[in-house]
């Protein structure tokens, strides 16, 4: 039989091992509440004035669909014949190391009039990287783009999202955008071309960035979604042109 002492420890325990999994308990419903909840600004200013849009904004009619390119090259292919029998233009952005081994893709996408944006060199966690090591992994990307097809782009997509107030920074250095989404279809995860299309298109509104990658679901729902824009008498632009329209 346990002492009292003993068994007075035994519920001292208990009861911390209680409240620290209370507290995990809230932390992790915190933040999957972040991830899940819409922004509720179309763009947001630290400051020193470097913004980062999320969206172009309620007054736009546009949608802009970026693909977010580090493998898929088939299926980049597919999504260009597309959007082209859909008279549709979208903004790609681009790992540096897979337009390093797909420089001809790259180029028939730029080509079919679409926007080129970086994504990165190596699709490192930009949230982990200092102001200068932020502006070599950008500027790299940026650097193999120009040699590629003559223009360097202008916006950068954090591989996963992942930021800091150092890419900000870095970015603003560089004379770039930083872009997130409005809503993401998560077809890498999902490969479920009815749930990207609903993905895509419940409830959807002008100005919103729709986040996709190269995937064979993406392409199978892909022609769907753009009709039902068409239906909506929303225009599939660039996000630079979203942005302009918004004026």
């Amino acid at each position: 039989m346990k002492s009292k002492n003993e068994r007075r420890k035994m519920r001292q325990s208990w009861k911390m091992g209680v409240a620290s999994n209370c507290v995990l308990g809230i932390l992790v419903l915190s933040v999957g509440a972040l991830c899940l909840a819409p922004a509720e600004n179309a763009v947001a200013t630290d400051s020193e004035g470097t913004e980062l849009y999320r969206s172009a904004g309620s007054e736009s009619t546009g949608v802009s669909l970026m693909f977010n390119v580090y493998w898929g090259t088939e299926e980049v292919y597919r999504i260009l014949d597309i959007l082209k029998a859909r008279n549709a233009k979208a903004t790609f952005f681009i790992g540096g190391c897979w337009a390093d081994d797909n420089v001809e893709c790259l180029r028939a996408i730029y080509a079919a009039g679409h926007e080129i944006g970086n994504h990165g060199y190596f699709h490192k966690d930009h949230d982990k990287l200092t102001v200068e090591q932020n502006k070599k992994e950008i500027a790299d990307c940026n650097r193999f783009i120009e040699l590629a097809i003559g223009v360097a782009p202008t916006l950068f997509a954090p591989p996963s999202g992942a930021y800091d107030n150092d890419t900000l920074i870095a970015c603003k250095a560089l004379n770039m955008k930083t872009v997130l989404w409005s809503r993401d279809t998560i077809d890498w995860r999902d490969k479920n071309a009815a749930l990207i299309y609903t993905r895509a298109t419940k409830n959807v509104k002008g100005g919103e960035f729709v986040l996709m990658h190269p995937m064979e679901a993406t392409a199978d729902a892909l022609d769907d979604i753009l009709k039902y824009y068409e239906s909506q008498s929303l225009s599939t632009l660039t996000v630079s042109e979203n942005l302009q329209e918004k004026g």
